[in-house]
């Protein structure tokens, strides 16, 4: 049987309070995890924490992450060390990392998370920042973090362009950044705007049509195990 697309938004997010143990409260909303899906992720996230605010550091242990920053400028910490961050990076998180965020600048600091959990066997090289995916990618997360998720980059459309994205023998996430369209899937048509997120299992597809101001979305692709999936992108420049 043939699973739904998964759509979610960032309109109604949750506080939650004292994130990995920092004060203060975060933004929060899952847009998807495991249900329905047949890849190896853990979760599709978004998050959001003032100014000043900050995303305590932790250990992983057993999963790696993947962060887009997607507004605000601020400072992550990997194993104690720090880099600057702002929109339109990019933070791969390998198992046995310990890392954290905190907001510098003026304003909201947003970003997504793509978690996966750590593949049986697979040795993941470390973690690294990627700086200004939109010109660098894409970039392939494998090369660093392990795992079946192939390919990470900011996709750009221009007014009235239609292109079609399809779960074969892989799956996808996508996140609207900038401008809008719509979105058709089988006989579901549905808006899009920045904060609209479409995850499609295997066996799905959806045609996204730009408006007129064009489109703009993060695009995660996920190789899914004995289905046939293959993603040649190789890893891009500006690793840190």
């Amino acid at each position: 049987m043939r699973s739904a697309i998964v759509v979610a938004g960032t309109r109604a997010p949750a506080n939650v309070h004292g994130v990995h143990g920092a004060a203060g409260v975060t933004q929060w909303t899952c847009l998807a995890g495991r249900a329905g899906l047949a890849g190896e992720w853990e979760a599709v996230e978004w998050a959001r924490i003032p100014p000043g605010g900050v995303s305590g550091e932790h250990l992983h242990t057993r999963t790696g992450e993947v962060y887009v920053l997607l507004a605000g400028q601020g400072e992550v910490t990997l194993d104690g060390r720090p880099y600057a961050v702002g929109a339109g990076d990019a933070v791969l998180t390998a198992v046995g990392t310990r890392h954290g965020l905190r907001n510098l600048g003026a304003g909201p600091l947003e970003w997504l998370v793509v978690e996966l959990p750590a593949a049986d066997g697979a040795e993941a090289v470390g973690s690294t920042v990627i700086r200004d995916l939109r010109r660098t990618g894409p970039v392939d997360p494998s090369a660093v973090i392990g795992g079946p998720l192939r390919l990470l980059r900011f996709a750009r459309t221009v007014p009235g362009e239609r292109v079609t994205h399809a779960a074969d023998g892989v799956e996808h996430t996508l996140f609207v950044t900038a401008g809008g369209g719509r979105a058709a899937a089988g006989g579901v048509r549905l808006p899009l705007r920045p904060g609209t997120a479409l995850t499609l299992p295997l066996g799905t597809a959806v045609a996204l049509t730009a408006g007129r101001d064009g489109l703009e979305y993060v695009h995660a692709e996920l190789v899914v195990a004995g289905a046939g999936g293959d993603v040649g992108a190789g890893v891009g420049g500006g690793g840190r």
